[in-house]
């Protein structure tokens, strides 16, 4: 068997695993990748780049269908229909493009790239099954580990992948649109697809074991979301756990909160249930690393409990971001060439990519006064927001939390159209300190959803300007 050697080997090339080889070459690091599937890991193939590029499309064919009836543009048309597999030919094009330049920017930095399932030996050695034809299995020795290895989608016990039962993975490349769709999980993954196939014309019900949707959100923010199903037609059903398929396989089982069971005619069942890390099938057991729940434990630098063995994104658990995944894969290549780095971020901001969409930041009203702050909330309305009237969008607000004492901003949240774009404002006032007079006084651009950032930073001082 033919054995190799680097510095830094690095099992998985997800956001986390190809951003640390880059950067670590940057660097002057000796680096190896592994990477058994296609590079860009769950992100760019079968998560965030194509389920936004699926909601895009879903969404022109929605306002297509809006332009037939009585527009309050002006605007009519008299037919509409989407071809399902040309518009997953366009969307597998855009990730197609996205994954070849990742690995066009590693070829440039020298990273030595290596398509195949790795199979870790001890801390420092791992074997790799190449999936090329005719290469043969060879050992790769580093000085160090880093695991990058992401997440897998959660099953329903009882009701395995197949058949009408499909993952998000098969969610995101149909072959045509099933009638009757029923969605088990009312989470971000679940909705952003059952709004994909609602807008497609698909027949949804979207089965939530809470008693709300988006449980990990508060009620205020889920509030419009919920608005905005029910006018797309969206039916819900919560505080109920599905039991399995029928005897015929063409119904899901559901029982209430009251032991009332039911059946929901299905042509498919999607099972959007969470992911959780993949800790299995490559020999992690090896290591004996100590876990936390069903993630490896890492400490603020992503070290393992094993020297000179990390790990970053999903395999560390919560929160699942891509964004997170890259930031601590950066600062991994930085420490290990010699860089004083800690992963101790303000915040992470966190987008729901639904109609209308959600984003996150820091403390919530809620969290920081279990933090024990005394804070003020100010909400502003996009419906009091120009730019939100001229693009039919006036569903949704901005939301600041700044503590009381000396108006230090802790956390952003927002709800409407388009404000995942709010999110870097968002993120960069929380990790730069900023106080509500800061952003206050700080001139925003005119029309713009971002006008309401400032107008609530300053209701938040009593002194709104619009509303």
């Amino acid at each position: 068997m033919e054995i190799q050697h680097t510095t830094l080997l690095i099992i998985g090339g997800g956001p986390g695993g190809y951003v640390a080889a880059i950067r670590a070459a940057q660097l002057g690091i000796a680096t190896t990748l592994v990477e058994g599937d296609t590079l860009g890991g769950t992100c760019l193939n079968i998560g965030c780049i194509p389920s936004k590029a699926l909601i895009h499309a879903a969404e022109a064919y929605h306002q297509a269908h809006h332009f037939m009836g009585d527009s309050t543009l002006g605007i009519q048309v008299q037919s509409a229909s989407i071809d399902v597999t040309k518009t997953v030919l366009w969307k597998d094009g855009i990730v197609a493009r996205l994954t070849g330049g990742v690995g066009a920017l590693l070829k440039k930095h020298g990273v030595k790239v290596i398509k195949g399932w790795a199979q870790i030996v001890d801390g420092k050695t791992v074997d790799v099954t190449p999936n090329v034809p005719d290469a043969q299995p060879l050992r790769i020795q580093g000085e160090h580990l880093l695991l990058a290895t992401g997440s897998v989608e959660l099953g329903l016990p009882g009701m395995p992948f197949g058949g009408r039962v499909i993952s998000s993975t098969q969610a995101l490349s149909p072959t045509s649109v099933p009638k009757k769709l029923v969605v088990v999980g009312g989470g971000y993954i679940g909705l952003e697809l059952g709004t994909v196939y609602r807008k497609l014309g698909a027949d949804v019900t979207v089965v939530e074991a809470q008693d709300r949707l988006l449980p990990l959100y508060d009620e205020e923010l889920v509030k419009p979301v919920a608005t905005s199903l029910r006018k797309l037609g969206l039916q819900v059903q919560l505080g109920c756990k599905v039991q399995g398929m029928n005897a015929a396989g063409d119904a899901v089982r559901v029982i209430d909160s009251a032991g009332r069971e039911s059946e929901l005619a299905a042509d498919q069942v999607l099972v959007a249930i969470g992911r959780v890390p993949r800790t299995h099938g490559w020999g992690l057991e090896q290591l004996m690393l100590t876990m936390q729940g069903r993630a490896l434990k890492v400490d603020d630098q992503c070290r393992t409990s094993m020297r000179n063995v990390w790990a970053i994104g999903d395999l560390t658990g919560e929160p699942m971001l891509a964004h997170r995944a890259m930031a601590q894969g950066e600062m991994v290549a930085e420490i290990i060439s010699g860089k004083r780095r800690h992963f101790a971020p303000a915040a992470i901001a966190a987008v729901c990519f639904t109609d209308p969409e959600v984003v996150v930041a820091g403390l919530s009203p809620a969290e920081a006064a279990k933090a024990g702050l005394d804070c003020i909330t100010a909400n502003f309305p996009f419906a009091a927001n120009g730019r939100a009237m001229t693009l039919e969008a006036t569903d949704g607000f901005v939301r600041v939390v700044a503590r009381r004492d000396n108006h230090r901003i802790v956390g952003w949240q927002a709800v409407g159209a388009g404000v995942s774009e709010l999110s870097t404002a968002f993120s960069h006032s929380l990790e730069m300190g900023a106080c509500l007079e800061d952003v206050a006084g700080t001139i925003h651009a005119h029309p713009t959803l971002g006008e309401a950032v400032q107008e609530a930073a300053l209701r938040a001082l009593g002194h709104a300007l619009h509303i």
